[in-house]
């Protein structure tokens, strides 16, 4: 018998080698989301289905770690989400969080009238009422451009977030009343006033347009529409009128972006995009002009942008793109850095960049225009 101790042996090793490194972390153990956008996956690789997608601070329940992936739960379903992107609580902070909860709610606040409430997330949902502007909701949560908000007797419906500032409101534990206080979370005043001018944004992309698929496979276009409302929000506090050429993921083609500027009197066109290259080593900003008035307009928006944001300058550049040639207020089309370089992706994923970009971006037109 003494012959089959090495094949058993062999066979015991070759067995180890098999069973995937799985390590279990403590059960429910809590993390925070670090990053902007976290994609949640049906399995742990960048190659697997995308379920959903997180944003920084949301909070997950960890079961189950394997090669550098996390197990957790997504609209009821075993889900994954890279762990290099997750920041470990302890049993304090997550008490503290969920003490805050109770106290706190967060409230979003309608800027415009006629806002219309609806059963989904999104315009091919049914109207279900309208509201006027200063109205006030509590947010349960948001999907992707959309707020999904409470109404009385505990009914839910959905508003566009395009059309609301976010603040914080006190709630009391019996939940009877929702108070919200002076401070907003809405952009701060500009210096100096956009007052009379009307702006148009162009968030690239949307609906069977992704753009372009940078790191993770994330969506050129799921970047766009957020920092083309981070930005209407920052030129309606300094005055402007703002017009977006899309308002939801769905597809508008460059002659339609184009007619909606030409349309009003506008004085700035502003395309809004995220750049990709092959060579992962590519990144940084650059602005795109056509005409001379163009020109001058991208000359204070790049500078506004490499003094304000981290990324590389990488200047401004004449180019005949559909959207500036067939435009005629003065134009502009800025690439916010590239979503396939591992840094700029980072970066960009992050609020602050967000708000960064857009005070830099009212600052250079404010610089323009006045």
């Amino acid at each position: 018998m003494r012959p089959l101790r090495p094949i058993i042996t062999i066979g015991f090793i070759l067995l180890l080698l098999l069973i995937p490194i799985t390590g279990y972390a403590e059960s429910g153990k809590t993390y925070e989301v670090s990053t902007g956008v976290l994609n949640v996956r049906s399995e742990p690789s960048l190659q697997a289905d995308i379920l959903g997608m997180l944003t920084k601070g949301n909070q997950v329940n960890v079961f189950k770690e394997q090669y550098g992936w996390v197990q957790t739960y997504y609209q009821g379903k075993e889900a994954w989400i890279a762990k290099h992107h997750l920041i470990a609580l302890d049993e304090t902070q997550v008490s503290e969080v969920k003490q805050t909860a109770v106290l706190s709610a967060e409230m979003i606040t309608l800027t415009a009238d006629g806002v219309n409430i609806r059963s989904g997330p999104g315009e091919e949902y049914r109207v279900i009422g309208t509201a006027s502007s200063h109205k006030s909701y509590e947010l349960i949560h948001t999907e992707g451009d959309w707020h999904k908000i409470s109404l009385t007797e505990g009914k839910t419906a959905w508003v566009a977030s395009w059309l609301t500032n976010k603040s914080i409101g006190t709630k009391s534990r019996n939940n009877e009343e929702t108070k919200t206080e002076s401070k907003t979370l809405s952009p701060t005043n500009q210096s100096g006033s956009l007052s009379g001018r009307h702006i148009v944004l162009d968030p690239g992309h949307g609906g069977r347009d992704p753009g372009s698929i940078g790191l993770g496979g994330i969506y050129e276009k799921s970047l766009t529409s957020p920092i083309t409302n981070r930005v209407a929000d920052r030129l309606r506090n300094a005055g402007a009128k703002v017009t977006i050429t899309r308002e939801g993921d769905y597809y508008v083609s460059l002659e339609q972006r184009a007619a909606i500027s030409n349309s009003h009197q506008t004085d700035a066109f502003i395309s809004l995009h995220f750049n990709a290259y092959p060579i992962l080593s590519a990144q940084g900003i650059s602005t795109f002009y056509f005409s001379e008035s163009g020109q001058q307009l991208a000359k204070n928006v790049q500078a506004s942008l490499s003094s304000k944001v981290s990324l590389h300058n990488r200047g401004i550049h004449r180019e005949g793109y559909h959207v500036l040639r067939n435009t005629s207020a003065p134009a502009i089309l800025i690439e916010l850095g590239f979503i396939t370089n591992p840094y700029d992706l980072n970066i960009i994923q992050t609020v602050d960049y967000e708000k960064q970009a857009a005070e830099a971006i009212t600052s250079g037109l404010i610089d323009f225009l006045n």
